[in-house]
């Protein structure tokens, strides 16, 4: 199979990318079995498309080529060939392969970001970001940086327009494939974004025989735009947005000008990405520096976590999830139920997650049965019945009703206990009893009516049946209509005298 036909172009580059497709080192995707094309964007040397693939339940994107020449094809193996060595990096964008059998359908096959460019990504979102969205979209650049130089790599292009987004994570793009053809293609203009290139590069040189010395970009310059990533991703906005990226505006940074930090900024993260920025790249950090220095920042960060004012919004937040859970079924409507209000929320599981192991004491029983959730679901852990179980129980002993009722549900399901139905029917009635819990509800008058753990009771069934109902359990009410098909009045009129016996019996 060959990517490109050798006889319209025979050049060691063509036969380098068709050799890499018949020694399986490259998937080469046939272009007919793509569908769905759409074009979501173009640049100086070609455009990007998203399309699906066969069965494939997801799109690729498909990048192009306005001029396919050996300089071109040249600089694409060596894009190919960086992408390969950093595959391992979850924030650099993955290469799946190539497609098409000539120069003009040639396409590279990449990762699909689903959010777009970093710059976009911003400006679309710029009301609902937390700081603890920026850190991380932050410290995931950082990472990807530090990749690229720890393989020996300059990227010397980064800017918000060649970094994507995928599913709220930072994808690293175009490992600086169009600096190198612009490069090679002996253009004259200055290339790059200016507000993110080295200042240095705006400088003239001259040698000793008076001929102009063009500045060799090198790592100092990538954390150069790194620092004014930060800035951008603290900012929601690019660099000097208003501004023609001009020749004035070059000669300004040249001499100085930067962006003005944002108000109400970390202290301590202005400080990062002003070192990035400095003019003089021997004062500023490398890459790992920088790598450190925002770890430092999220380690300082989370020492403060327990102060008072986070710790009342997260115990707000637990105390809310867990009344939302009180009115949902065991199992996946839960899990969706915590992932809808923390994404609705502008939190992350791993946040919550990681405050929850850290405040396991007796002052909140609702964090201690959350944890329990966290462990029965699987969320942002393994799955552990025992330790739910055990959490579940703990929270009991401290009366919390959701507590109570879960740890009827490992009782009569067996869930990281032996199944015992007397002991879960014990948790039912007393949940049932102190809150309303319609899943304990519910499961009370399920025993009741089936006579697990308790003797049969079918007018006992019916009215917690009833309660369960009156609070929007739609099983509740499914188990109503199949006791009373055909005369509503006739329910009406039992549970009536239905309540009266109870009450009698209580």
């Amino acid at each position: 199979m060959q990517a490109i036909n050798t006889t319209e172009n025979s050049n060691k580059w063509v036969n380098w990318i068709n050799g890499a497709i018949s020694n399986k080192l490259v998937k080469h995707y046939e272009y007919n079995h793509f569908d769905n094309v759409q074009e979501i964007g173009s640049g100086n040397f070609g455009k990007v498309f998203r399309a699906n693939w066969k069965n494939y339940n997801g799109h690729f994107a498909l990048k192009s080529f306005y001029d396919l020449n050996e300089v071109t094809i040249k600089e694409v193996v060596h894009e190919i060939q960086l992408l390969h060595e950093v595959d391992f990096h979850k924030n650099i964008i993955r290469f799946c392969g190539v497609t098409g059998n000539d120069f003009k359908s040639f396409h590279l096959v990449m990762e699909y970001a689903d959010s777009g460019t970093l710059k976009d990504y911003l400006k679309e979102n710029f009301e609902s970001l937390t700081w603890n969205n920026k850190f991380n979209l932050a410290f995931q650049l950082v990472h990807a940086v530090s990749c690229l130089h720890n393989e020996g790599i300059l990227h010397r292009d980064l800017n918000s327009n060649n970094i994507l987004v995928h599913q709220n994570t930072i994808r690293l793009a175009d490992l600086g494939l169009s600096k190198r053809i612009i490069e090679l293609s002996n253009q004259s203009k200055l290339s790059g974004v200016i507000p993110y290139i080295d200042p240095k590069s705006f400088i003239r040189q001259r040698n000793k025989d008076g001929q102009i010395v063009i500045y060799s970009l090198n790592e100092k310059s990538d954390v150069y735009s790194v620092g004014v990533l930060l800035w951008e991703i603290s900012s929601n906005r690019p660099p000097f947005e208003n501004e023609p990226y001009d020749i004035g505006l070059a000669t300004e940074i040249s001499k100085g000008r930067r962006e003005i930090p944002v108000l109400g900024s970390s202290i301590e993260y202005v400080k990062i990405y002003t070192d990035c920025w400095k003019s003089e790249p021997d004062d500023r950090p490398t890459i790992n520096e920088v790598v450190d220095k925002l770890k430092s920042l999220n380690d300082h960060i989370l020492n403060e976590v327990n102060s008072s004012e986070v710790k009342e919004k997260f115990i707000i937040i637990v105390d809310e999830i867990v009344d939302l859970l009180t009115k949902k079924k065991k199992g996946n409507e839960e899990k969706q139920s915590i992932i809808d209000y923390l994404n609705n929320n502008n939190i992350t599981s791993q946040e919550i997650y990681n405050w929850l192991i850290n405040n396991q004491n007796n002052s909140n029983s609702n964090s201690i049965v959350l944890l329990g959730e966290f462990y029965y679901l699987g969320i942002e852990t393994k799955i552990n019945e025992q330790k739910a179980f055990e959490l579940y129980r703990n929270a009991a002993h401290l009366e919390n009703m959701f507590g109570i009722n879960n740890l009827g549900y490992c009782y009569q399901n067996g869930i990281g206990i032996g199944i015992n139905e007397r002991r879960a029917f014990t948790c039912y009635q007393k949940a049932a009893d102190i809150g309303n819990i319609l899943t304990a509800q519910n499961n009370l008058a399920s025993m009741y009516e089936n006579g697990k753990g308790v003797t049969k009771d079918i007018e006992q069934a019916i009215y917690w049946y009833r309660k369960s109902a009156e609070q929007g359990d739609q099983d509740a009410r499914d188990k109503l209509e199949e006791l009373f098909p055909n005369d509503a009045s006739f329910e009406d009129t039992y549970t009536q005298k239905v309540r009266k016996r109870v009450r009698r019996s209580r």
